[in-house]
C-alpha cells in the first residue's frame, strides 16, 4: 500500500492522536451513507458485500450473481451492493483496509486509484488461480495493469478500452474528403488543411484536450514509451513522443484546424454539443466512448453517420492503439471465504456469459480475444453499436488484434501526479498560452520529480 499517499490523505481529513481504528471509523462517517444498496441472493447462499462507484457496474454484477446461482445449485452465493461517490468509496476503502476491518470482500478500483493497493503489504487476495482458466483469451496488457510487481494477479478488468478514431463520416463526404485513406498523423494533418478550405473554417478537424492526457497516451504507444517508467523505471516526461504530439497540436491549434475541447476534454457536456451539432469532425477516444454516442441526446442525431477505424501513427508500422481507462474488481484479504469470491468474479467478468454482458449491457469492448472473432457475439444485428455506427466495432478489434497494435502505458503511483501537473499546468501552458514545449516539459519534470522524491 502506498504509505506516503495514506499519510497525506490521514493529514489532510483527520486531527489528533487517533488510532486506527478510529481513523476508519471517522472516514466512513465522512464519506456518507451509499448512494444505494442492493442485495441479491438466496439467505442460505455465501454471503459477500461488493462496493462499486458506478451504479451499472452493480446492476452488471447483479445479473451475474443470479447466472451464476442458476448454474452452480452447490454455490450459491449471496451479495450486498453497495454504490459510493468515486472519491468516497476509494478512501472509505483504504481506511478500512487500513485499519483491518470495515473492508468489502469485493470491490472495483478505477485504474488511477490502484497503484495505492498493490505495495509490499498488499491487501489483496491473488487472483492468479482464479484468471487461469480464462488467462490465454484475454489481453495480457489489461492483466498487467491489475497486478502486483511480481506478476500476481490481484485485479480483473472490465475491459480493454482499446483507443480508436472517431470520424463523422458524414462531414467529409459532404465536402469530397477522403479520411479513410489517412494512415500518418501527417496524412491526418493535410486532411485538416483540406477541411479548413472546404469549410470556410466553420468545422474542425479535431479538438485537442487541456484536461485529460489520452493523446499524449497515444503518442506514447506508438513509440513503446511511458512517461511512469514502468513498474520498476523512472517517471520521465520528456519523451520524444509527448513532445511530438503536444508540437503537432500546437500546430493544428496555429493553423485552425483544430479547436480546444470545450470544459477541457472530449467526454464532458461541453464538449459533446460541438461534436453532436458537427463542428468536431473527429478525434480519437477509447472504445467505451460508444456509449456516450447512444447514451447522450447531444449524439444520438449522429447515428449511420459515424465511422470507426483505427488511429493513425506518426510512422508506419507503429502500434496504433492503447487501452486507456478501466476498472480493476478485488477481492480483499478480509473476505472470509475469498476462494469462492475469486472463482465467482473471475467468471462474471472473463466468461463468455459475463463478456456477452459488458459488451451488450455496458458497451464495453471486451478483454476476451476469442469473442472478438465470434459472429453470433460480435457481430449481432441486433445490438445498438453494431446499428449505430458505419462499421462493426469489432471488425477494427479484430483489425487491432492481427496486427497486435495495442501498446501499454502503465498506471504507477506516480500517475495521479503526472495527469494533475499537465492537466492543471502543462497542457494549458502549451495550448493555451502557446509556451514552448520543450520549455513546458521541463518544468513539469521539475515539479513532478519533486513531488514524488
Amino acid at each position: 500500500m502506498n504509505k506516503k499517499w495514506l499519510a497525506l490523505l490521514m493529514a489532510g481529513t483527520l486531527t489528533g492522536t487517533m488510532g486506527v481504528a478510529a481513523m476508519a471509523e471517522e472516514a466512513e462517517t465522512e464519506a456518507g451513507a451509499p448512494t444505494a444498496v442492493t442485495t441479491v441472493g438466496p439467505d442460505d447462499g455465501t454471503h459477500f458485500e461488493l462496493w462499486s462507484f458506478v451504479d451499472l457496474h452493480n446492476t452488471f454484477y447483479a445479473n451475474m450473481v443470479e447466472e451464476w446461482n442458476a448454474q452452480n445449485p452447490d454455490k450459491q452465493i449471496q451479495i450486498t451492493f453497495s454504490t459510493y461517490p468515486y472519491a468516497d468509496m476509494h478512501n472509505k476503502l483504504m481506511m478500512s483496509l487500513q485499519a483491518g476491518s470495515g473492508a468489502p470482500d469485493i470491490c472495483d478500483i478505477e485504474i488511477g486509484q490502484f497503484p495505492n493497493y498493490v505495495g509490499d503489504d498488499c491487501p489483496l487476495y491473488s487472483l492468479t488461480d482464479a484468471l487461469a482458466p480464462y488467462e490465454a483469451d484475454l489481453v495480457q496488457s489489461r492483466l498487467d495493469v491489475y497486478s502486483k510487481a511480481d506478476g500476481t494477479r490481484v485485479g480483473v478488468p472490465t475491459h480493454v478500452g482499446a483507443t480508436v478514431m472517431y470520424w463523422n463520416a458524414e462531414i467529409f463526404e459532404q465536402y469530397g474528403l477522403d479520411y479513410k485513406s489517412v494512415k500518418t498523423w501527417d496524412d491526418y494533418t493535410e486532411l485538416g488543411r483540406q477541411l479548413k478550405e472546404a469549410s470556410n473554417g466553420e468545422v474542425y478537424l479535431t479538438s485537442v484536450d487541456t484536461g485529460g492526457v489520452d493523446w499524449m497516451w497515444i503518442a506514447m504507444a506508438e513509440y513503446g514509451e511511458d512517461w511512469t517508467g514502468g513498474p520498476d523505471g523512472e517517471v520521465n516526461v520528456q519523451l520524444e513522443s509527448v513532445k511530438k504530439m503536444l508540437t503537432m497540436q500546437q500546430e493544428w491549434l496555429n493553423e485552425g484546424i483544430a479547436m480546444i475541447s470545450t470544459d477541457g476534454h472530449t467526454d464532458t457536456d461541453g464538449c459533446r454539443v460541438p461534436i453532436g451539432e458537427g463542428k468536431i469532425a473527429s478525434f480519437p477516444k477509447a472504445m467505451w466512448y460508444m456509449s456516450r454516442f447512444t447514451g447522450y441526446e447531444s449524439l444520438k442525431p449522429l447515428k449511420g453517420k459515424v465511422d470507426i477505424t483505427t488511429c493513425p501513427v506518426f510512422e508506419e508500422g507503429q502500434k496504433c492503439s492503447v487501452g486507456i481507462g478501466g476498472t480493476g474488481t478485488v477481492v480483499t484479504n478480509e473476505c472470509e471465504n475469498p476462494e469462492l469470491a475469486a472463482e465467482w468474479l473471475a467468471w462474471a467478468k472473463c466468461s463468455p456469459e459475463g463478456e456477452a454482458h459488458i459488451w451488450t449491457d455496458l458497451g464495453f469492448d471486451v478483454c476476451n480475444t476469442a469473442l472478438w472473432y465470434d459472429e453470433a457475439f460480435a457481430f449481432d444485428s441486433s445490438n445498438v453499436y453494431n446499428t449505430f455506427f458505419r462499421v462493426e466495432p469489432y471488425k477494427v478489434l479484430q483489425q487491432l488484434a492481427d496486427a497486435d497494435a495495442i501498446g501499454t502505458v502503465y498506471t504507477t503511483s506516480a500517475s495521479p501526479t503526472i495527469n494533475d501537473y499537465f492537466c492543471t499546468t502543462t497542457l494549458n501552458e502549451i495550448l493555451e498560452d502557446g509556451m514552448d514545449v520543450e520549455e513546458a516539459l521541463q518544468e513539469a519534470q521539475d515539479y513532478i520529480s519533486f513531488e514524488i522524491g
